[in-house]
């Protein structure tokens, strides 16, 4: 019986050891993780959005890297999880409405001595363009 007990008592202690490792581990593997992460903005209804261009296909545009990274300001419908968001879309942008909020930048407004001037259009062969 003694034989059964101290074998019961070691691997307590066995069983107690591995624990405390494996805490220490987890610990150290969550540290690791949440060095890439950030905070996540908090989304109300109303909050003005830029939508990323990333996985859209624009039929218009013959390159992707003169595509804009952001386009237009789109308005947060409804913010459906704190991860994503529900957009007022443009009946043109055939994508379903609901975002995730990595593919969302919070809209600026241009400042008061900030001017967006459009560019001036450019003659080819005095044709313009």
């Amino acid at each position: 019986m003694e034989k059964a007990t101290e074998f019961a008592k070691r691997m307590r202690k066995v069983q107690e050891e591995a624990g405390a490792v494996l805490k220490k581990v987890q610990e150290e593997m969550k540290q690791q993780a949440d060095k890439g992460r950030r905070e996540v903005e908090v989304w109300k209804k109303g909050d003005k959005v830029m939508l990323s261009t990333k996985d859209l296909v624009f039929r218009e545009r013959l390159t992707k890297k003169l595509t804009e990274k952001y386009v237009r300001p789109y308005v947060v419908k409804e913010v459906v999880l704190k991860n994503a968001v529900k957009l007022k879309l443009l009946a043109s942008i055939r994508i379903y409405p609901v975002v995730n909020v990595s593919r969302v930048v919070k809209y600026r407004e241009l400042g008061k001595r900030q001017k967006m001037e459009k560019p001036k259009p450019v003659e080819v062969d005095r044709v313009e363009e």
